[in-house]
């Protein structure tokens, strides 16, 4: 079947980062992360879900981290330098981001928000994460991502 392309794969395309994209069998609502993976034949830890936060500031922040962990809402505070971090509302995700929940990829957002991604993401050969679509993910290498996406590194999971 035809990949339909989307505004991440188009993007990857357009920064020359070479990147395989992958798709998964889904209904209207998204697979958890580790069923994903699964489905797609990769690690819950070579597979990263994208998290919106809003910093007690009021700045939103994007951690991206592998699919099976917790995000830890003190360590990722610290890493943006905020008192503290929340999640966004689900209903607040497309009109900050563009995404749909269980769509949501750290590329291609409407803007471009600070990003950092789990340190884990450093010791892989390649990082799967969201092509911007329920059922669509992209495969990349973390420093061609970490780059494209200005984002920082450090220990984000619980």
């Amino acid at each position: 079947m035809a990949e339909q392309k989307t505004n991440v794969m188009r993007t990857l395309e357009q920064k020359k980062i070479a990147y395989t994209a992958h798709s998964y069998p889904h209904g209207d609502e998204a697979v958890d992360g580790v069923t994903a993976a699964a489905l797609i034949g990769k690690r819950p830890e070579e597979v990263f879900k994208t998290l919106v936060t809003k910093g007690a500031g009021g700045g939103i922040y994007v951690f991206v981290i592998p699919v099976a962990e917790e995000l830890d809402l003190k360590k990722a505070a610290k890493a943006v330098g905020e008192k503290s971090v929340a999640m966004v509302p689900v209903r607040d995700i497309n009109s900050l981001t563009g995404y749909i929940r269980g769509g949501c990829s750290p590329v291609g957002m409407k803007k471009s928000y600070p990003t950092v991604f789990d340190a884990s993401v450093l010791g892989l050969e390649t990082v799967t994460v969201s092509a911007g679509k329920i059922g669509a993910q992209v495969e990349v290498k973390p420093a061609d991502l970490i780059a494209l996406t200005r984002a920082n590194t450090t220990d984000l999971t619980v």
